[in-house]
Formats: structure tokens, sequence, C-alpha cells
């Protein structure tokens, strides 16, 4: 098996850290390190190459980007047997969700991964994120988080043939 190939747009992440455009950059995983066999709840970063199709942020938290505005009601469904599991909702949801306008900071920016997306399987897992830490290396559940100035600053560079590689 040959190794893999990487663009220079590429965001390479190991459990070590990440590089993109020749900056390294520390992060956070999932709490249940890198896995090839990815399922909802296990706190997993998925292995591979994810595009980056989308980027939400919280307009009344931080400045402008290009991107969609985090609205009032903006959910995530993480329901596996729902329709819209892995997709954007809207409130009133009943079946079980994330909160995209959180109450904290982690989610004012928000680059969606296409990790089961926008063909979701139930239970492969949703809503991996590329998102601002919680504290230094918090481990996550499941998504790939930065401080809140090098995601500011990765966002603002990403391109359509930007992906994301957890490897």
């Amino acid at each position: 098996m040959s190794a893999p190939m990487f663009k220079a747009t590429d965001i390479v992440v190991t459990r070590w850290g990440a590089r993109f455009l020749g900056r390294r950059f520390p992060c956070s995983i999932g709490k249940g390190g890198i896995t090839d066999d990815k399922r909802e709840g296990d706190g997993a970063s998925p292995r591979g190459a994810h595009h980056l199709p989308a980027l939400y942020y919280r307009a009344d938290r931080i400045p402008a980007l290009t991107g969609t505005k985090i609205r009032p009601g903006d959910l995530w469904c993480d329901a596996g047997d729902h329709p819209a599991y892995n997709h954007l909702v809207r409130a009133p949801f009943k079946a079980s969700h994330e909160n995209m306008r959180r109450a904290d900071r982690l989610y004012d920016l928000v680059i969606i991964t296409d990790w089961n997306w926008p063909n979701a399987t139930p239970g492969k897992g949703s809503a991996i994120f590329v998102h601002r830490w919680r504290k230094p290396r918090h481990p996550t559940e499941g998504c790939v988080a930065f401080r809140a100035d090098h995601l500011r600053w990765i966002a603002e560079r990403i391109t359509p043939s930007t992906r994301l590689v957890i490897r």
C-alpha cells in the first residue's frame, strides 16, 4: 500500500496536532482517539480525508466570515433513526439533536465535514465538525478542535479543495 497523497491545502491532523499551509497548530481530537470504524457516540474522530462543505458562524459573537450565520433555533440532528440524521434542522424538533447556537463558545465558528454527510448511514456518526476547543487539547466527542484564533486563521484560508485529513 502506498503512502497517502496530501495536498498543500489539506489540514492534516494527528493525535499530536495539525498542519495547514506550512503552519503547525495544537488541536484536540475525539476522546476515543482516531478510528477506522466510526460509530455514533463512540467519541472517536474518523480517520480519512474529509471535505469541508460548509462553514457556520455566530454573527453576534465574531466578525463576519464567508459562510452561513447560525440563527436561533438552528439544531443538528443526531438521531440515527430520523430522516434528517446528520443534517441541520430547525426548532422545534423532537428527535435527538445538538443546539448549534450554544451558550458556550464552542460553536461560534463551525466547519462542517462530509463525514457521513450528505447521505447519512444510521449509526455511523454525526456532527463531525471543526470547531473551537473547550480548553487546550481537551478531547472532543469526535470533532477536531482548535484554539479560537487558530480556528479563525484556518477558516479564512480554506478553499473548496481543502480537506481535513485525520490520520
